[in-house]
């Protein structure tokens, strides 16, 4: 279900726009901006402010799912000199989907899901250049994690080169919540690592499906790779490091669209 975009232009709204970040500030601005559905890259707050308003701002902020990071005062008062309360708020340039509402249309429309979750992904660069790959690559939407994921803000959609605008995402507090969902829905979790059991060339990637990729470095998260049903490797020449994350996967997106073609 996409949320409402909420009017910047009304005058009791503290707010700045440039080319860049847009935000806004004070605990009566963000109080209200949530309530009209406007949409938060994330919400930053002082670290050292303890009242009622703020722990009700975080409260409706987790039930949206959007990341509340505690910041210095300082980098607050970089953002704004203006009274801005121990609150500043980034606007997204995006809405943001719930993936329980978007599953069941692409079920009635009869399509065969294709979901991607992105578990670790926070170099931009390498985020830009899967946007582009999953929106050539007919992705039904990216899946993000809350924490420990690139900020969906300016630099995204330039690094996207303006893609990000035509794919949607979702984000979730928790990975192995919307695994466990996408499961229960009948969709194969399959998991791309460097110790995959399957070749990319031997999986079947025709039915309903969420590809997952992992950080470089990193990779995937333990608990997320527990509950995959299938895991892929991309055969590589011998000698040969690791592949980039946004090549490895715009492989497997073409690779699943092909055999999906075929089939």
């Amino acid at each position: 279900m996409a949320l409402r975009h909420y009017s910047l232009h009304r005058k009791h709204i503290n707010a700045t726009m440039s080319h860049e970040n847009k935000y806004i500030w004070g605990i009566h601005s963000i109080e209200e901006a949530l309530n009209e559905g406007q949409e938060f890259s994330k919400i930053l707050i002082n670290r050292t402010s303890h009242n009622n308003s703020l722990r009700a701002i975080v409260s409706q902020a987790n039930k949206r799912h959007i990341p509340i990071q505690k910041v210095p005062i300082q980098k607050l008062n970089a953002i704004t000199r203006k009274n801005h309360q121990g609150i500043v708020g980034i606007i997204s340039p995006i809405e943001f989907y719930l993936i329980e509402d978007l599953l069941p249309l692409l079920y009635e429309t009869g399509k065969t899901p294709l979901f991607l979750i992105l578990d670790g992904v926070t170099d931009m660069r390498n985020f830009g250049a899967i946007v582009r790959s999953a929106a050539a690559m007919q992705v039904d939407a990216i899946i993000l994690p809350e924490r420990g994921s690139v900020s969906i803000d300016a630099d995204a959609v330039k690094t996207s080169a303006g893609t990000l605008f035509k794919i949607k995402i979702a984000r979730y507090k928790s990975l192995k919540y919307i695994v466990n969902f996408l499961r229960n829905s009948g969709l194969e979790i399959v998991a791309a690592t460097e110790k995959g059991r399957v070749p990319l060339p031997l999986a079947d990637l025709t039915t309903p499906l969420a590809i997952v990729m992992g950080a470089e470095g990193k990779g995937i998260s333990e608990e997320v790779l527990n509950l995959t049903t299938q895991t892929i490797v991309i055969p590589q020449a011998d000698g040969v490091d690791s592949l980039n994350v946004s090549v490895a996967t715009g492989i497997i997106l073409y690779e699943t669209q092909r055999q999906r073609a075929e089939n």
